[in-house]
């Protein structure tokens, strides 16, 4: 069976654990410290991040989140999720990515530094110009998925993608640790309940990370 190696706040390895339950994969959860970095970790990953997916029984080892999601897309079967024409596999990727590098280097990762990095492991007090910084970013690109579920039923068109699953990952860690303002942002709000409901996002809705409370709506999925 596939050990998948992550934190519950890692947006990466919620994509990955995401697409698992979308394809019905079985898997069990090695909880991980990227911080601490253990010798049995960077013998698997000497970059220390998360995720890392090990099969033992068939000696495979799969790093980095697209690396393991473009895996499994290519070895089962249900529920494709890079799908469609060239082109529409192209902007599927796109988004992913967008989701992926620039969702996440403004706001995902500076409300991770300050509100669990500073806490868990510095010991010391969040930026509050930081983290308003982070929720301004926040209220922009939420301003692009709006634009974007606009135009479809789903963040890359008509049926749900990779893209809608990168960008849950990212949204409910930046949810979980209090960068998102869901005012004048209904379209992503109803998208985003829709999502929380799915079976295959449920897991995450229970997981806490020590010391770190959601707010109140976190787990509602009727917020």
């Amino acid at each position: 069976m596939w050990q998948l190696h992550q934190f519950p706040l890692c947006p990466f390895s919620r994509k990955v654990r995401l697409l698992l339950g979308e394809k019905g994969v079985g898997y069990e959860l090695k909880r991980e410290s990227p911080w601490v970095r253990s010798d049995e970790f960077v013998q698997l990953n000497p970059a220390a991040q998360t995720p890392v997916m090990v099969d033992r029984e068939r000696n495979i080892t799969l790093i980095d989140s697209l690396a393991i999601c473009e895996y499994l897309e290519e070895t089962v079967d249900k529920t494709a999720l890079i799908n469609g024409t060239a082109t529409n596999r192209a902007e599927t990727r796109r988004l992913v990515a967008w989701f992926d590098q620039l969702f996440f280097r403004d706001i995902t990762a500076p409300l991770l530094h300050e509100r669990m990095i500073k806490r868990i492991v510095h010991r010391t007090t969040p930026d509050a110009r930081a983290l308003r910084e982070a929720m301004k970013a926040a209220v922009a690109h939420l301003d692009y998925v709006d634009y974007l579920l606009d135009h479809g039923t789903w963040i890359g068109g008509s049926t749900m993608t990779l893209a809608d699953l990168a960008a849950a990952a990212q949204i409910s860690v930046a949810d979980y640790l209090g960068g998102i303002d869901w005012k004048n942002h209904e379209q992503t709000a109803r998208w985003y309940r829709g999502f929380k409901s799915r079976p295959s996002f449920r897991p995450l809705l229970s997981e806490r990370m020590e010391g770190i409370p959601p707010p109140s709506h976190y787990d509602n999925v009727d917020f």
